[in-house]
């Protein structure tokens, strides 16, 4: 045999073993309540990012609790997970609140900004909102600590849904429904079709799963309405129900699971 040969066979050697120190693989798993992937958990505690955590994992260079780590698994916040050797240092708790905004503020982290979300909320932690609603409008907002998760909700192509209670200032004709739901030309696009339900003379639901600048606004008032009231009543499966206008609640476990499998997180 060559050397070029005893070279491989070699490597091929050494891989082996490498493979035979990981336990074997198990089904896939369910996420625990509050739980993370592996990969994230290394990428948030700044050592690498998630696709080089998964050529750490591969490669046997990372355990949990003692044992070395298959890819896929999840990790609570008091698993002791090393890398080479080193414990990681795990990043601070996951923050995810929903906050019925009032009328006047602004969704901005810019706190000369007088009357901004964040020293409105005065959380003890840095927070900071899931996209915007407009100073005139109302209703449901997210904030959190997370960043891996802002943008794959706002990113339109996802299609998650926003659900909002609007009311103009004139009756609502079948003819406005429609128009809005098929879609309207404004900001140099056409809006993508929804869902538009009337509820009483001069208010309707619609269920928008894109966010232009001042949509509903601006699509009203391509048919010659004014909007006077908006409140936001639900994002993806998150809903306001009864929550205090000016008060917020930390999402529940369940709330937060079904997000992140909705964004693939």
């Amino acid at each position: 045999m060559n050397k070029k040969g005893i070279n491989r066979s070699k490597s091929k050697n050494k891989n082996s073993a490498k493979k035979l120190r990981r336990p074997a693989p198990q089904p896939k798993q369910a996420r625990p309540d509050g739980a993370v992937r592996l990969n994230k958990a290394i990428a948030q505690s700044g050592i690498a990012s998630r696709r080089e955590a998964d050529s750490l994992i591969a490669e046997g260079r990372v355990t949990v609790n003692g044992v070395v780590a298959d890819m896929g698994v999840f990790v609570m916040h008091n698993d002791d997970v090393t890398v080479d050797g080193r414990p990681i240092r795990r990043a601070v708790k996951r923050i995810c609140m929903v906050l019925n905004k009032p009328l006047g503020i602004e969704c901005t982290t810019d706190r000369r900004v007088k009357g901004n979300i964040i020293d409105f909320i005065g959380y003890p932690e840095r927070i900071f909102p899931i996209g915007r609603l407009d100073k005139n409008s109302e209703g449901l907002i997210l904030l959190t600590n997370d960043g891996d998760i802002v943008n794959p909700i706002l990113r339109a192509g996802n299609a998650h849904e926003k659900e909002y209670i609007v009311k103009v200032n004139k009756p609502i004709t079948d003819q406005f429904i429609a128009g809005m739901s098929g879609g309207v030309r404004i900001l140099d696009t056409v809006t993508l079709p929804c869902k538009v339900k009337k509820l009483d003379a001069k208010t309707f639901n619609i269920v928008l799963i894109q966010g232009l600048n001042r949509q509903i606004r601006r699509m009203a008032e391509a048919f010659g309405y004014r909007v006077v009231s908006l409140k936001r009543i639900r994002i993806m499966n998150v809903k306001l129900g009864k929550l205090k206008s000016g008060t917020y609640r930390l999402l529940t476990q369940s709330e937060l699971n079904q997000i992140y499998r909705r964004i693939g997180l």
